[in-house]
């Protein structure tokens, strides 16, 4: 080991989390063929391939993972010792982030994180992709987006996933609702109602699983893409939906609404922020992470959120 450079192992544990040479060089500000023969000596120096070429980049032999908890581990100690990031300024930095958000997150967690940013960090600017749960860890490996928030459950050894907050569905129907009353639904009274649900890309797949469960999949006659169109659908409407607690709080709160409680207990729901590893991220990208967990996790009424372009 004294001839090992410390580096190597920087090297080794991008190239695990991120499976790209690409991905790598540039996080580490290297030109690839830099970061192919520092590959080289590490499998020279491990007598073991590490990783092989595959249709979604390099994939780590059994070898490499092995190495990667101890060597990571290792790192991540280090860094904290150091404190490279101890005299980052965010307030004076200037960043441009690229977050993958669902429509639901665009409009309930988006507002939220511009607010914050404006105060601690307010030369940070974003650019919001539309969230593909299918394509969202791959977007992340490629650089391609910085973090993003999803409520499925996903696993990868690129990737964290950290909590932000948990949530149960319930009924959103229009203010006036011409049969459903009060602060409930009885399990008749919604077999009776026609209703809206929203199928796409973003992972929201509980409210058409419950409707499934209960036989009442035939009473959807709006079978929409964004949930962001609910309200203005339902408001008009003698529809019902079912939507995350969170979101009809925020939607009821800026239209003619009303949230009632549904007449069956669901699973929680756990919205989740996921990043590359710690080890993974620039300085930039590390605050970023600690900045979203910290105002994203902190469950706030929306009377509470700031008025557009308050002070």
């Amino acid at each position: 080991m004294r001839n090992f450079d410390l580096n190597l192992a920087r090297v080794f544990v991008l190239l695990y989390e991120t499976g790209s040479v690409t991905t790598t060089a540039e996080t580490l500000h290297l030109t690839q063929p830099t970061v192919s023969y520092s590959l080289a000596k590490l499998r020279r120096h491990f007598d073991d391939q590490l990783f092989r070429r595959t249709g979604r980049g390099l994939t780590p032999t059994a070898g490499a993972v092995r190495l990667y908890e101890p060597l990571q581990r290792a790192l991540a100690e280090i860094d904290g010792a150091i404190g490279r990031a101890d005299d980052f300024d965010p307030g004076s930095m200037q960043s441009r982030f690229t977050l993958a958000l669902s429509d639901l997150g665009e409009v309930t967690l988006l507002p939220r994180l511009l607010a914050a940013a404006r105060e601690r960090a307010p030369r940070v600017s974003f650019i919001v992709r539309p969230l593909d749960v299918d394509d969202a860890e791959q977007q992340l490996r490629r650089g391609e987006v910085d973090a993003f928030v999803a409520t499925p459950v996903l696993t990868s050894h690129r990737t964290v996933r950290i909590p932000l907050f948990q949530e149960r569905y319930v009924g959103m129907v229009a203010a006036g609702h011409p049969r459903v009353r009060g602060d409930s639904v009885t399990p008749e009274g919604l077999a009776a109602e026609h209703h809206a649900t929203v199928f796409g890309p973003s992972g929201h797949v509980v409210p058409r699983a419950v409707l499934a469960a209960h036989g009442l999949l035939d009473r959807v006659v709006v079978d929409a893409t964004r949930f962001s169109m609910l309200p203005y659908l339902l408001e008009q409407t003698d529809l019902i939906a079912i939507v995350p607690g969170y979101v009809g709080e925020v939607f009821a709160a800026s239209h003619q609404l009303r949230l009632v409680r549904l007449p069956f207990e669901s699973e929680p729901i756990e919205v989740a922020l996921y990043a590359r590893h710690e080890s993974s991220r620039s300085p930039a990208q590390r605050w970023l992470v600690h900045f979203m967990a910290e105002v994203l996790g902190e469950r706030v009424s929306p009377a509470q959120l700031p008025a557009y372009g308050a002070r």
